[in-house]
């Protein structure tokens, strides 16, 4: 697998942990950008399922400021 699979600023899952010289990385949801070379090369990202039903419908909502 490579990084270039995956856009910078999606969200992926790093299925196991990942040791760097100068950080540990648990398993877990990450920005792609977020993590290193080593854990696309190594295999141990995954793309995330696509959403479906109503949690696929996010939109931003403005706080009601009358209450």
């Amino acid at each position: 697998m490579s990084r270039t699979m995956f856009l910078a600023e999606e969200v992926v899952q790093l299925r196991q942990l990942c040791f760097t010289p100068g950080r540990v990385y648990q398993p877990g949801h990450y920005i792609s950008g977020e993590l290193p070379d080593v854990a696309f090369e190594m295999g141990l990202v995954d793309k995330l399922p696509p959403v479906r039903g109503k949690s696929a419908e996010l939109r931003d909502v403005e706080p009601d400021e009358t209450a």
